[in-house]
C-alpha cells in the first residue's frame, strides 16, 4: 500500500492541474488540493488507501472548491459558470479524469513570466516542492520565493495566460524554453547545492510521457540522466574530481542505460537538435575508452547549432584531450570569456600542458579569484600547487 507521502509525490501535480484547468486560478486550486490531501491524512489510516488516489484526491479537492466557492458570497454567482456539477466520491476513476499536466508545464513557463518565476512555479506545481524548499535550493529566504511565487500567479491571472498547450505553430519555441527551464533546475541540482537533479529528472520524466513524439525532449531527459548517474563520483568528500579521475564503481549503470536507452530513442525519432548532441557526448564520455575526436565533432556540431562561448570552451577541451592542446589554446584565446571561471580554469590546464607554467599559474589565479563554492577553491589551489 503506497504512503500518502509517496502517493503526494507521485500525484500532486496530476491532481493540481486538474484543479488549475477546473477553476482557473492557482491559488484556489493549491487549497483546493492542499485540504484534499489533509483529507486523506486523516481518513486513509483508519478507511484504508483508496484503489485509485488520484481519483479520490482529484474528486475530493474538486468537492472543497465547489464547496468553497458557494461559501463566499462576492464570488456565489460562479458556481454557475464552473464546467461540471458537483461530484461525488465515487463518480470519477483514472480514465475519466483527464490529464492537463502538460497545459500546466505551459503554464508555468509562460514567456511572460519572469524566468526565477517560471523556474519557481515549475518546481511548486509540478514538483510538489514547498516554498521553504524551493527556497533553500536558491539560497534566498523562504519569504523571498514566496513573493516570487504569488509575481508568478498573479502575473498569469493579470496577463490572462491561457492554460493550454500553445498552438502548433507556437510550439517549437515554447517547447524550447520549457526544456531550458528543466535544465536549468537540473544544473542548480548538479553544482551541489541541493539534489534539485532529481526533480529535474522527474519533471523530464513527465514530460516525456506527455510528449512520446519528440525528440529533444527524450534528448533532454537521456543527458540529464548520464550526468546524474556519475553524481556519487563527482565529489570526494569536499574535492571536486574530474571525469578521468572519477572512481566509475560508484556510477549508477542503472540510469546510465537508462540514459543511453533514451537517447537512442531520440535519434529514432530523427533529433539532430543540440540536447540530443549533448546526451550523445555525455554518453561517450561514459565509455571505457572516450573517443576525443568523435566528441569534438560533436561539440563543434553544438557550436554551430546554440553559438554558445561556453560550448567553444567545452569544443577546445575535447580537441585538447584528442591530442592537440595548442589548437585548444588557440580557440580559447579567441573567447571573450574574462569573468568565466572556467575559461580560466581551462586556459591554465591548457599552458599547462604547454609547458608554459608561469602563464598557467597566472590563468589558475584568476580562475581562483573567480570560484564560489569550497570544492572548486580546493581543486584550483591543488592545481597551482602542481606548478
Amino acid at each position: 500500500m503506497s504512503t500518502l507521502e509517496d502517493v503526494f509525490r507521485e500525484q500532486w501535480s496530476r491532481v493540481l492541474a486538474s484543479l488549475v484547468g477546473f477553476l482557473g486560478d492557482f491559488d484556489k486550486a493549491e487549497e483546493a488540493v492542499q485540504e484534499a490531501f489533509v483529507i486523506a491524512a486523516h481518513r486513509w489510516p483508519t478507511e484504508g488507501t483508496p484503489s485509485s488516489p488520484a481519483a479520490w484526491l482529484t474528486t475530493t479537492a474538486r468537492n472543497r472548491a465547489i464547496d468553497r466557492i458557494r461559501r463566499e458570497r462576492t464570488l456565489a454567482e460562479k458556481i454557475h459558470l464552473l464546467p461540471v456539477p458537483e461530484a461525488v466520491m465515487d463518480e470519477f476513476d483514472d480514465a475519466v479524469i483527464k490529464d492537463e499536466r502538460l497545459e500546466l508545464i505551459f503554464t508555468c513557463c509562460h514567456p511572460a513570466l519572469p524566468l526565477d518565476g517560471q523556474v519557481a512555479l515549475t518546481l511548486r506545481a509540478l514538483g510538489g516542492l514547498q516554498t521553504a524548499e524551493i527556497a533553500r535550493a536558491f539560497l534566498v529566504s523562504e519569504e523571498t520565493m514566496k513573493r516570487r511565487l504569488t509575481r508568478a500567479k498573479n502575473k498569469i491571472k493579470a496577463a490572462g495566460i491561457p492554460f493550454a498547450v500553445p498552438a502548433a505553430h507556437l510550439l517549437p519555441d515554447r517547447l524550447d524554453a520549457v526544456l531550458a527551464v528543466i535544465y536549468l533546475i537540473y544544473n542548480e541540482g548538479y553544482s551541489g547545492r541541493v539534489d534539485l537533479g532529481a526533480e529535474a529528472i522527474s519533471l523530464g520524466q513527465v514530460l516525456t510521457a506527455l510528449m512520446p513524439d519528440e525528440p529533444e525532449v527524450h534528448g533532454l531527459l537521456a543527458l540529464m540522466m548520464i550526468h546524474h548517474a556519475r553524481r556519487r563520483a563527482r565529489f570526494s568528500g569536499e574535492d571536486l574530481v574530474l571525469l578521468d579521475d572519477q572512481d566509475r564503481s560508484l556510477w549508477d549503470r542503472p540510469q546510465l542505460a537508462a540514459g543511453r536507452a533514451l537517447l537512442d530513442r531520440a535519434i529514432a525519432l530523427g533529433g539532430r537538435g543540440p540536447y540530443v548532441v549533448q546526451a550523445a557526448i555525455a554518453s561517450l564520455q561514459t565509455r571505457e575508452q572516450i573517443d576525443w575526436p568523435q566528441v569534438a565533432k560533436l561539440y563543434r556540431r553544438l557550436v554551430e547549432l546554440t553559438s554558445s562561448l561556453v560550448v567553444e570552451l567545452n569544443y577546445a577541451v575535447a580537441v585538447a584531450q584528442a591530442g592537440d592542446p595548442a589548437k585548444a589554446l588557440r580557440t580559447v584565446d579567441r573567447l571573450e570569456l574574462d569573468g568565466y571561471l572556467y575559461f580560466h580554469s581551462t586556459r591554465g590546464e591548457l599552458l599547462r600542458r604547454l609547458h608554459r607554467d608561469a602563464e598557467a599559474k597566472a590563468s589558475y589565479r584568476r580562475a581562483l579569484d573567480l570560484a564560489t563554492t569550497t570544492p572548486e577553491r580546493r581543486f584550483l589551489a591543488r592545481q597551482l600547487e602542481r606548478l
